[in-house]
């Protein structure tokens, strides 16, 4: 079959490479056509038609002002999918770009699979309506979001987290060989994400940093996004701040602890068992509009709301601060409050049900 996939941002990127090798195993036939990355482009031999790091824009204000490219890039999207009349289109999250293709290719008779549910749950709850219109098929990575779709008379299927899948398959590691290839030094490591796109960078990177002084005993390393060049974080590395990129996942396991920006980043960190801090900051104008629209959410990070308790802390906005961090993250370097959050990150990876998502997203899609 042929199959057009479109993943607009980096977890996409590694949740749609992923599934693309389930596809293969269970259709060794399959053509793709793709909008991603780089992991896409390994699995398939072929570029992206897009990449996703100039699709990502963050924010209300940042997709305001990049509107004419979002309309250009969704006009060309349409021409390029009806030229290449897939079997089927996947979608993978992302949801202001991909559920206007997708109502699109609804509207030429193709079929259309979202791989990764958009967060309906937190904001634009009426946009469950187009799911229903437009979307043959939900496949939804989160135990409770079954059940709200199932609140909307839409039949989600369930098909596990494929962070799972990711992590699982990793070699194991050899810490001193780590920072010997990365030429870190002895001391234990503070990893720090600070997100994927430039803005979000640029706010968290420096308040991250800003603990230094109160953790000599420590080395920190910034974990480069692969959107994002090595030149852009050169005005952060010293002697004691080193950079690693493409290699987050081994970063985070030679780490000790974590300061991590809100997104997928920090269900990974918790799922490869790293205690971590869950940091946030957008403009003044981003934050305020958010917490307007955003509703019935108690939680940021994907570690508490999938675990509806707070296992990880959360440091949002002007709570995001030097004094806080110093707290929090000693606290997580030793002591009960590491231990227990290890605890729960165990009963995390059980409500996540194992390993597989890859294959059951890529069964229902090939075989209905």
């Amino acid at each position: 079959m042929k199959y057009y996939i479109i993943a607009g941002e980096a977890s996409g990127d590694l949740h749609a490479s992923n599934l693309m090798k389930s596809l293969l195993k269970k259709d060794p036939a399959a053509e793709f056509r793709f909008w991603g990355g780089d992991l896409m482009s390994d699995v398939s031999g072929i570029v992206p038609v897009k990449h996703y790091k100039d699709l990502a824009f963050m924010g209300f204000l940042e997709v305001a002002k990049n509107l004419g490219t979002i309309l250009k890039n969704i006009k060309f999207c349409k021409e390029d999918l009806q030229k290449y009349n897939p079997d089927v289109l996947i979608v993978v999250d992302y949801p202001g770009f991909n559920l206007r293709i997708a109502e699109f290719a609804k509207g030429l008779g193709l079929r259309v699979v979202y791989y990764i549910s958009p967060q309906l749950w937190a904001w634009k709850e009426g946009r469950v309506e187009k799911i229903r219109k437009f979307v043959d098929e939900i496949l939804v990575i989160l135990p409770f979001e079954k059940d709200f779709y199932k609140k909307h008379n839409v039949d989600a299927h369930f098909v596990g987290h494929p962070l799972l899948d990711a992590i699982s398959d990793l070699p194991q590691i050899n810490i001193e060989k780590f920072k010997a290839d990365h030429h870190l030094n002895e001391k234990e490591i503070i990893a720090l994400l600070p997100g994927s796109r430039e803005q979000e960078v640029t706010k968290m990177l420096d308040l991250m940093l800003s603990v230094r002084s109160h953790f000599k005993e420590y080395q920190f390393v910034i974990a480069g996004a692969p959107s994002l060049p090595r030149s852009f974080y050169q005005k952060y590395v010293d002697k004691n701040v080193h950079f690693v990129s493409n290699k987050t996942y081994d970063l985070l396991r030679s780490s000790k602890a974590a300061l991590v920006a809100s997104g997928t980043a920090t269900l990974e960190t918790a799922l490869l068992s790293i205690p971590e801090v869950v940091c946030y900051r957008s403009s003044t104008i981003s934050y305020e509009i958010g917490k307007r629209v955003v509703k019935n959410i108690k939680y940021i990070s994907l570690v508490n709301l999938i675990m509806d308790e707070e296992i990880v802390t959360e440091l949002i906005q002007s709570e995001l601060n030097t004094k806080n961090l110093v707290k929090e993250l000693s606290a997580i370097l030793e002591g009960e409050r590491r231990d227990e959050m290890l605890k729960n990150f165990t009963k995390l990876q059980e409500k996540l049900g194992g390993k597989g998502a890859s294959d059951h997203a890529a069964e229902v899609i090939v075989n209905g």
